[in-house]
């Protein structure tokens, strides 16, 4: 009788004892930890730096070179400042089709409410030029702080001069039609911004204006029309923009109307020079008088006599006594 083969049981036995060997170690290599995820630019940011990392079509890490990537600055904020905890857009549920958004999404066509998102920005930036945004145009329009400004980019177009224009022109379009007149103020020329003369967080004054009205505004450049003068043009003290529209006109300098035409709108006496004549009514006409020469109408201005329109020291005519 054949006898069994003595190393077949003992091969068998081999076989398990290793493959059990092979299983256990990769089971136990497994549920060895991994190395904790570093921070990329902000502290705490790991767990969102997994997945939102340099190959983000959005590119967030360059908020780095901004002061909000300060990490030397205790006052920085961190990811889940401005866009909350976001735990279910970490950990996507089970049964989710697809991942949550964060808690707070920034952007004109975002979910999140403009108050909202505003509130992140206000919890730091609240003082200073923004005491005023509570109950301003903006804020009651619901314009969203990132409606203008851009944090994730080293150079935010908002700050700067030569930028900021563009993005107010976003939404102001009549004042950017203005401003391409012939006369205008050196916006488009980088020399000032609409931050100049506007707070677009809001101010104590009419249209968002850095002082508390127009002509203080205006005299923050234009001191030599402050006066005081011994002969003040009631209007000028008045506003200047009875006769000056700001942001841009076809005549100079900033006029509404070239003279003498803008000065009869008050100061109109018969056969004074500053007689109005209309297109019907400029001699020779039909029932009216030749004038010659018609030094009232050619190449006449009440600025060759009055040329001190915002103040004088010496009188405009005969002062009168009682």
């Amino acid at each position: 009788m054949k006898r069994p083969n003595a190393a077949g049981p003992g091969w068998v036995m081999s076989f398990i004892l290793a493959f059990g060997l092979a299983v256990t170690a990769q089971a136990v290599a497994q549920e060895k930890p991994k190395p904790p995820r570093k921070d990329l630019v902000l502290k705490g940011d790991a767990k969102c730096t997994r997945c939102h990392d340099q190959d983000e079509e959005y590119p967030v890490l360059s908020i780095g070179k901004t002061r909000h990537g300060t990490v030397a600055d205790g006052r920085t904020p961190s990811c889940v400042n401005c866009h909350g905890e976001s735990e279910t857009h970490v950990t996507k549920p089970a049964e989710a089709k697809e991942r949550p958004k964060p808690e707070r999404v920034f952007g004109r066509k975002s979910a999140t409410a403009p108050e909202s998102q505003n509130q992140a920005c206000l919890a730091c930036h609240e003082s200073g030029l923004r005491m005023n945004w509570k109950g301003s145009q903006h804020e009651a329009s619901d314009v969203a702080c990132v409606s203008c400004h851009s944090i994730h980019t080293g150079k935010d177009r908002v700050l700067a001069k030569a930028t900021q224009p563009e993005v107010c022109f976003a939404c102001h379009k009549t004042q950017r039609a203005q401003m391409n007149r012939v006369s205008h103020h050196p916006v488009r020329e980088g020399k000032m911004a609409c931050s100049s003369c506007h707070n677009p967080h809001g101010s104590a004054g009419p249209t968002m204006l850095v002082k508390a009205t127009l002509n203080e505004t205006c005299y923050t450049c234009h001191t030599e029309k402050r006066g005081p003068f011994l002969w003040e043009h009631p209007p000028v003290r008045e506003d200047c923009a009875n006769c000056h529209t700001p942001h841009g006109s076809i005549h100079t300098p900033l006029l509404k109307a070239r003279g003498p035409w803008l000065c009869q709108e008050c100061h109109l006496a018969t056969f004074h020079p500053s007689t109005a004549y209309s297109g019907t009514s400029i001699p020779p006409a039909p029932g009216i008088a030749p004038i010659s020469p018609p030094d009232r109408v050619l190449a006449n201005n009440c600025l060759n006599c009055h040329s001190q329109v915002h103040g004088s020291n010496h009188p405009s005519g005969a002062r009168k006594t009682r």
